[in-house]
């Protein structure tokens, strides 16, 4: 008999990837091309050069058993080390290498910290909107995510209901800065409320509440927006971070765990990672891309194309009377649907070749993602789409462009 958990799964498939393989056989039939995608998160500028040859390199100059051999079960140790270094240099926090635990992508991560600081039945609060896949990622563990309502206007973090929401079952607060799918980023202040409660709610519940910061559009920030590093504000927190967004491998599935030095039992935390491994069969991630990236922690692809496409898609949708908060970063807008069900107005987009994602998978129903990780040049011809489906579906909607 195979397992009714995962044979329920199968009824709850990701909307996400579903719209993604829609439109890929949309795409076979009419040219995708001329299908407007915004269904997936998947990075759209290279890999930097540099990445490249460095593996290039690597691959020519190493011991084949160092590149292909299984790496230790914590990662690597230079590697460990490097991105300690690198964050101590950036964001002032005293990492070491023992504080550091090498990961498949930030998915592996967030698997790994919700695991060492939760026990079956507890709970873990997240804010909506949230990543549609935090919900299997904490729930497969035997603790409860609890959905936090979301602040539709700014989409910071409505405090009074994140109050309301604890309880002495809370162990752990998982957050998303730059947050996926809105684009916000929490400010400063933002950061500080929240650790002013999480202490408080700490000493007042007797045990530690852990805040797990998931991290991967950290340098996906546009001009004049500050994206405070989360650790630096409340000590016991751990990092999830991955190399897919900031140097375009999302294939390669390469990320780590950061704990905290200051966090509560932060010696063992990394040490329990790897017997998280040995349950979840996550052990060792790839050397090759382990040591690649220890050289280019610093670095960069060329992301600037994601805050043109957020320009021009912004402008575009409050012409066409859209409701949309600006996104700080990342590559994704999510603005309010024009009418109350999201999935509704997601299935009359499909009519013109629109794939975009409706809000309620990520908490936050009414609203709709456009993840822009597209060409420019397919951004501007979608333009005519997205005008065309607005003034023939949502005629009174507001002023649209004649453009």
């Amino acid at each position: 008999m195979v397992a009714a958990h995962y044979e329920k799964m199968l009824l709850e498939k990701s909307v996400i990837r579903q719209l993604s393989e829609f439109a890929t056989a949309r795409g076979k039939e009419i040219g995708y091309e001329n299908v407007f995608d915004y269904s997936l998160g998947n990075p759209s500028v290279p890999v930097p050069e540099a990445v490249t040859e460095t593996m290039i390199r690597l691959l020519r100059e190493r011991d084949p058993m160092e590149l292909h051999g299984y790496s230790p079960s914590l990662g690597i140790p230079a590697v460990r080390e490097a991105v300690a270094s690198s964050l101590r240099r950036r964001f002032g926090v005293p990492y070491k290498t023992e504080d550091i635990f090498m990961t498949a992508g930030a998915a592996g991560a967030i698997a790994h910290a919700v695991r060492a600081v939760t026990v079956p039945g507890d709970e873990v609060i997240a804010f909506a909107p949230c990543f549609s896949e935090y919900f299997p990622y904490v729930n497969g563990t035997g603790a409860v995510l609890r959905l936090i309502p979301a602040d539709t206007e700014h989409f910071q973090i409505a405090f009074e209901a994140f109050e309301k929401g604890l309880s002495p079952r809370t162990a752990a607060v998982l957050i998303n800065t730059p947050n996926n799918p809105s684009g916000t980023v929490y400010s400063a202040e933002t950061i500080r409320t929240l650790a002013r409660i999480l202490d408080r709610k700490s000493r007042e519940y007797g045990h530690e509440i852990y805040l797990i910061s998931d991290e991967p559009y950290r340098e996906i920030v546009f001009g004049g927006v500050e994206a405070p590093f989360v650790a630096a504000g409340y000590a016991n927190t751990l990092t999830c971070y991955s190399f897919s967004k900031s140097l375009s491998l999302p294939g390669e599935r390469i990320g780590y765990v950061a704990v905290n030095p200051a966090c509560k039992d932060a010696a063992k935390i990394v040490q329990m990672c790897a017997q998280i491994s040995r349950e979840t069969g996550h052990n060792c991630p790839a050397s090759l891309i382990q040591l690649a990236v220890a050289e280019h922690l610093e670095e960069t692809a060329d992301l600037r194309v994601y805050e043109t496409n957020k320009e021009i898609l912004y402008r575009e949708l409050l012409d066409l009377g859209f409701s949309c908060v600006e996104p700080g970063g990342t590559f994704y807008l999510f603005p309010r649907a024009l009418e109350e069900d999201a999935t509704r107005f997601c299935e009359k987009g499909r009519k013109y070749d629109l794939i975009l994602v409706p809000g309620d998978g990520f908490g936050c129903p009414g609203f709709f993602r456009m993840a822009y990780c597209i060409d420019t040049e397919k951004v501007k011809r979608s333009l005519v789409a997205l005008r065309r489906f607005v003034k023939t579906e949502y005629p009174s909607a507001g002023r649209v462009s004649q453009k």
